[in-house]
């Protein structure tokens, strides 16, 4: 059964009547991907996520499925080699979600790593992330690092280093991932807020929900809990009893992003910033560059979090120091991010030095709690938090429990017959003489996957009505979104299933009106309801302008 949005409500109503093996509370990675390790194994699962899926810190990473060469730096050995070997696994399970890149790593007087430290930790990256010969890291004098990137400063580089990465879409890798727990019998639900734990003979058997779209409640039961929600791990373990012990530290990330032109690299880069011995990513993207993060601590709210103007000034100035001939402004960035790391807090440490690894909470009745870890450990994760779950209810509780390895089940939209390229050629071919091009295309392909042939079946329809091919094509993605990813506003379209706010902040402007009206008419709104997501879209395109 698709999340299909038309039938949220009363797919919720028929929730509320059964009980499940397993809920989850957490709609981003870490969620999704517990839904589908469990229900892989036999599990009833139902997701609950208090506003959209991929809403919190899986929309606002910098999107790299990376084995963590920093955390080289803190002996986290373990790690490394999980999140490393994680890379090709989902690269595999994903290959339009989730592509190479050559990530180049200038060598600099003063900085972090010197040559020899850089060659062994890249030597040492390589062996526990169990990377390919060809893919392997290469050293480049500091000649052939700028004949790499010959906007690189020259005074104090040394070398450089170039090793592979993968980047991805983070909230569309979610989005996927969401949709195979689905496909395989998961219940999944947006804008579905935990209020409230239904306890029987002192453990937690279930969680009372509020649908924040329709304001009904509903009393959602089931065998085990597991608490997967992010920089909001702590106040659902709260809805319990006040956390003790262990609990998350959370640090602000955040990205800005510039037009290519005012920074043109030919590649992804990892330099040190000057000012504190930190490093940032600066990443191409199409017609825009990408470069983050900052890492500071936060208290404040965790559903509005602001770039500031000292974010920007420190990721500019780091740009700065590195590159020569670039001169950007404030006024030059044109969108960007801010996320939460929910890191679990150790005293003494500075946000940078906190560990990323995941761990697991159980409160005396029996909540499970995922906390900590990384984007690119996500299936790990999962796995470790359903054999936990088995383990505390027993496995007599779960009649249908059955062995399964999520590195055979390709994400939705993976299931190409041949390669991505022969798959993109046909496509474009069916639709050319519609006036949808090849890049076109590709984009959708490297958004949706396979499912793109559903998207382009749908576009003959609004030709002949519109007679603008562009404006066929997003009808159909808008409709897509709707009855296939639970879209239910503008702001689901355009910030999570798209990216096209951080990305394509012009396309937005030019079309959100459109877009909104489209769900509006689809979704049966009356004026206040259509006027409200008009309202929450406008109030998000403002915060990421910063000009």
């Amino acid at each position: 059964m698709p999340l299909n949005t038309h039938s949220r409500k009363s797919n919720l109503t028929h929730a509320a009547m059964q009980h499940w093996d397993l809920i989850v509370i957490g709609g981003g990675i870490t969620g999704a991907g517990i839904a589908l390790e469990a229900v892989a194994r036999g599990l009833s699962v139902v997701l609950v996520e208090q506003y959209d899926f991929a809403s919190g810190t899986s929309s606002k990473s910098t999107k790299l499925i990376h084995g963590g060469l920093r955390y080289l730096k803190q002996l986290e050995f373990g790690l490394v080699r999980t999140v490393g070997r994680e890379r090709a696994v989902l690269h595999h399970l994903a290959p339009h979600l989730v592509t190479p890149v050559d990530m180049v790593l200038p060598i600099v007087e003063g900085g972090s790593l010197g040559k020899l430290s850089t060659a062994v930790a890249l030597w040492i990256y390589d062996f526990l992330a169990g990377v390919k010969p060809e893919e392997r890291f290469k050293m480049l004098t500091a000649q052939q690092a700028v004949q790499q990137e010959p906007l690189l400063r020259t005074h104090n580089l040394k070398g450089a280093a170039v090793y592979k990465e993968y980047r991805t879409d983070d909230a569309r890798l979610t989005m996927s991932v969401l949709k195979s727990a689905v496909d395989l019998g998961a219940q999944c639900f947006n804008y579905a807020q935990a209020i409230q734990f239904i306890e029987d003979d002192g453990r937690i058997t279930g969680v009372t929900v509020q649908d924040l779209l329709g304001q009904a409640v509903y009393n959602l039961k089931g065998s085990v809990v597991i608490n997967a929600a992010g920089p909001w791990v702590d106040d659902v373990r709260s809805l319990e009893t006040i956390p003790r012990g262990k609990r998350l530290h959370l640090t602000k990330g955040v990205h800005i992003v510039v037009p290519q032109a005012l920074f043109p690299i030919k590649h992804s880069i990892y330099f040190d910033v000057e000012s504190d011995n930190r490093m940032v990513f600066a990443i191409p993207r199409d017609s825009i560059v990408y470069i983050g993060t900052t890492d500071t601590n936060y208290t404040g709210s965790k559903a509005q979090i602001d770039v500031t103007d000292a974010d920007i000034q420190y990721l500019l100035s780091a740009v700065h120091a590195v590159f020569k001939d670039i001169h950007m402004h404030p006024e030059d960035v044109i969108s960007g991010w801010a996320g939460l790391r929910p890191l679990i807090h150790e005293e003494g440490r500075s946000p940078s030095e906190l560990s990323r690894k995941d761990e697991i909470f159980i409160s005396q009745k029996g909540l499970i709690s995922m906390a900590g870890g990384k984007l690119t450990g996500y299936r790990k994760m999962a796995q470790k938090a359903v054999d936990k779950a088995i383990r505390t209810a027993g496995k007599h509780h779960f009649t249908s429990l059955k062995k399964a390895d999520t590195r055979k089940i390709n994400l939705h939209g993976a299931d190409f017959e041949k390669d991505i390229p022969t798959y993109i050629t046909l496509r474009s071919g069916e639709v050319r003489h519609l006036g949808i091009t090849h890049q076109q295309v590709t984009a959708l392909v490297n958004r949706y996957g396979t499912a793109t042939s559903i998207i382009l079946d749908e576009v003959f329809k609004y030709i002949q009505q519109l007679q603008d091919p562009t404006l066929s094509l997003l009808k159909a993605e808008v409709l897509y979104g709707i009855h296939h990813e639970q879209v239910t506003n503008v702001s689901d379209f355009l910030v999570r299933r798209t990216g096209r706010l951080y990305f394509e902040i012009d396309f937005c402007k030019t079309y959100y009106r459109q877009i909104a009206s489209w769900i509006a008419e689809e979704l049966g709104m009356d004026a206040s309801e259509s006027d409200l997501q008009l309202q929450w879209f406008e109030a998000v395109l403002q915060s990421v302008q910063f000009r």
